[in-house]
């Protein structure tokens, strides 16, 4: 199983917006860059993804669930871009702020750490494991 983690400006969509989409999920659309592409095309169906508020709390706030993977997005009328369905699963107790993740030596080498714009990333098992504790949620 591949972990992830999915950016969205909580102005513009929210972990409470997530949450209260209940088991029917939303689309992760509206993203527009070749390498978030490629890894929401990675995702698999099951797999999870920690949710995290750009912009505004700049921290992860959650776990979500792929529930339909890569599919065409719906909002782009061109045909190049895709999306995924993703469910809420659980809320971090604790969440974990970027400028956190960006001084903990163990996090050194994450992808947020290291190009914190990119909007859907892979996070490694070890990272999971880790931020799950940080954030007071079981792997």
């Amino acid at each position: 199983m591949a972990y992830w983690l999915i950016k969205s400006e909580p102005d513009a969509w929210s972990w409470e917006q997530q949450v209260a989409r209940g088991a029917k999920g939303e689309p992760w659309s509206g993203v527009r860059n070749f390498q978030a592409r490629a890894n929401m095309n990675a995702m698999k169906k099951g797999e999870r993804a920690f949710f995290y508020h750009s912009n505004i709390g700049k921290e992860i706030v959650g776990i979500v669930e792929i529930i339909r993977e890569a599919y065409q997005d719906p909002s782009d009328e061109t045909g190049k871009w895709t999306c995924v369905d993703v469910k809420a699963v659980e809320p971090f107790k604790t969440p974990a702020p970027l400028a956190d993740i960006k001084l903990d030596p163990k996090l050194k080498d994450m992808v947020l750490a290291k190009n914190s714009r990119l909007s859907v990333q892979p996070v490694s098992v070890e990272e999971w494991k880790y931020l799950c504790k940080l954030g007071g949620v079981k792997p």
